[in-house]
C-alpha cells in the first residue's frame, strides 16, 4: 500500500550514469548515496510536490463489501537543485534515473485493502534546472462508505487519501488535481464527478481524490423491486377469486411460499446493514413538511406496514426533525402477503364448516321430541339452510370488505415508500474514528 525509495544497494548502482550526470553526482561514499535520497530543502517552506491523478477506470464496485476497485495514474513533479547541472558543460537536457537513486515521495492510501503498483521499478525524468517527474500506474481496492439511504437510485462519495507518513507537513506539501480518463460507462456504478483536496492541519502531509459514484439502478430494479412488486400485484388479483374455490387457498400459499424463496436470495443480494436505508435495516428522519402527513397515514392505515405504526404514533407534527421511521420495504410485502394469505384460510375454514355432513346422530330420546317439534313447527332443514346462507353471506361480506382494505394499504404503503424513499433525509451515525476523543486522523 506504499511506494517509497530506498538506497541503493552499494554506491556502484549510480556508475551507470557517472558519463551523463556532473561531477556533483560523482558519488563514492554511503554518505553522499545517503544525502541525494533525502528530502530536498526548500528553505523555511515545504516542498511542493504537484500530483496530477489520471482516473482511468472504476470498477467492481461492491456494496456488500463497501469495497471499490479503481485504476489510477500519478504523475508527480517537484525541484530538486541539488539534481541540477550546467548544460554547458554536459549538454544533456534530460536524465532517466532509477527511482530508488533520488529523494522520491512515499504514498500510502489509507482506505487501501490493497495496491497493486503496476511498475515496481519506475523511472523518474530530471532536467538540467533539477525538475523531476515521476509516473506512479496502480490498481486498488479500497473502503468506501456506501450512502444507501436512496438505493437503488444511490450516489456516493468514496474518498482514496495518500499520506506520506515519512514526512511532515513542515517538510512537504501537496498541490493535487485530477483527471477523468474514464472511457467505459457499462458498469453497475459510474464516475459523475472527481474531486481532489488538501484537508487542513494535518500532521503529515497529505491529499485526497473522491469519487462521486451513481448508481444506475437498472440491475436492482430488475432483480429487487420488479419481482416483489409483481408478487404483491398477483396476491391482489388472487382476492378476486371465489372464497368457494379450493383454487385460492392454493394459489395464496403458493404465492407466499414463492416470496419466501425470493426473500431469502434478497438478504445474500443486500448489505447485512447500513447507516440508512428504507429497503434496508436501519431508520431514516424525516422532516417538515413530509413527516406530519407520513405519519398521518400510518396512523389512520396501519395496514400500510404494522412495524411503521408504533414509531408513528410518536411522530410529533413540528418543523423539526421527528423520530426515526424504521421501513422495511421487503418485509412489509412478506407480512402483507401472510396477512393475505391467512384471511383466505380463516375465512375459507368458516365457509367450509357449513358444508360439513353430520357426524353423529342425535340420541333416540332426543330424536322422539325432534320428531315432534316437527310436527308442530316450521321445518328444520330450511331454517338451517337460512342459517348457513347467512353466515354464507357475513363470510363473504368480510372477504370483500378485507380486500378492499388490503388494497387501500397496499396502494398506501407504496406511495409512503416512495415519500420516504424521494424526500426523506438521513444523518449517519458518526464512524468510531470519528466519534472518539482523538480518532480520526492518522498520528506520526
Amino acid at each position: 500500500m506504499s511506494f517509497g525509495i530506498w538506497a541503493p544497494r552499494h554506491p556502484g548502482d549510480l556508475d551507470l550514469h557517472l558519463s551523463a550526470w556532473p561531477s556533483f553526482f560523482d558519488l563514492n561514499s554511503p554518505l553522499e548515496v545517503q544525502e541525494t535520497i533525502q528530502i530536498p530543502k526548500n528553505g523555511s517552506t515545504p516542498l511542493i510536490v504537484d500530483v496530477q491523478v489520471f482516473v482511468t477506470n472504476v470498477f467492481d464496485v461492491d456494496i456488500l463489501q463497501y469495497t471499490v476497485s479503481s485504476m489510477l495514474l500519478l504523475r508527480l513533479s517537484w525541484l530538486d537543485t541539488r539534481l541540477a547541472w550546467n548544460t554547458s558543460a554536459h549538454p544533456r537536457r534530460v536524465l532517466t534515473l532509477p527511482w530508488d537513486s533520488l529523494w522520491t515521495p512515499e504514498l500510502t492510501i489509507q482506505e487501501a485493502l490493497w495496491v497493486d503498483w503496476q511498475d515496481q521499478s519506475p523511472r523518474a525524468q530530471v532536467d538540467q534546472d533539477g525538475h523531476v517527474e515521476l509516473y506512479l500506474a496502480l490498481t486498488t481496492e479500497t473502503n468506501c462508505d456506501f450512502e444507501l439511504l436512496h438505493f437503488p437510485r444511490d450516489q456516493s462519495n468514496c474518498t482514496l487519501s495518500f499520506y506520506a507518513l515519512s514526512n511532515t507537513v513542515a517538510e512537504l506539501e501537496f498541490q493535487a488535481r485530477v483527471v477523468n480518463e474514464i472511457v467505459s460507462i457499462k458498469r453497475e456504478y459510474i464516475v459523475q464527478d472527481l474531486k481532489t483536496q488538501v484537508p487542513p492541519q494535518q500532521l503529515v502531509p497529505c491529499f485526497q481524490v473522491t469519487l462521486h459514484l451513481q448508481n444506475t439502478a437498472l440491475k436492482a430494479i430488475i432483480a429487487l423491486l420488479v419481482p416483489g412488486e409483481a408478487l404483491l400485484l398477483a396476491d391482489i388479483c388472487g382476492g378476486l377469486l371465489p372464497l368457494q374455490a379450493t383454487e385460492r387457498i392454493a394459489y395464496k400459499v403458493t404465492l407466499l411460499l414463492g416470496y419466501l424463496v425470493f426473500h431469502s436470495s434478497l438478504v445474500q443480494a443486500l448489505p447485512s446493514s447500513s447507516s440508512c436505508n428504507p429497503l434496508l435495516s436501519k431508520p431514516c428522519a424525516l422532516t417538515w413538511p413530509w413527516a406530519g402527513p407520513l405519519c398521518l397515514a400510518c396512523l389512520l392505515l396501519p395496514l400500510c406496514s404494522a412495524p411503521w405504526a408504533l414509531e408513528a404514533q410518536a411522530c410529533p407534527l413540528t418543523p423539526t426533525p421527528v423520530p426515526a421511521l424504521p421501513v422495511y420495504y421487503f418485509t412489509v410485502l412478506l407480512l402483507l402477503l401472510f396477512i393475505s394469505t391467512m384471511e383466505t384460510v380463516l375465512l375459507a375454514g368458516l365457509l367450509a364448516r357449513d358444508h360439513l355432513p353430520a357426524r353423529s346422530s342425535p340420541h333416540p330420546a332426543l330424536r322422539g321430541a325432534q320428531q315432534a317439534r316437527e310436527h308442530a313447527g316450521p321445518n328444520p332443514e330450511e331454517a338451517t339452510r337460512r342459517e348457513a346462507g347467512s353466515r354464507r353471506s357475513w363470510v363473504e361480506a368480510a372477504d370483500h370488505t378485507f380486500f378492499l382494505l388490503y388494497v387501500a394499504g397496499v396502494v398506501c404503503s407504496q406511495f409512503i415508500f416512495v415519500g420516504l424513499w424521494m424526500w426523506a433525509t438521513c444523518k449517519s451515525d458518526p464512524a468510531p474514528g470519528e466519534a472518539a476523543p482523538h480518532g480520526g486522523q492518522p498520528r506520526l
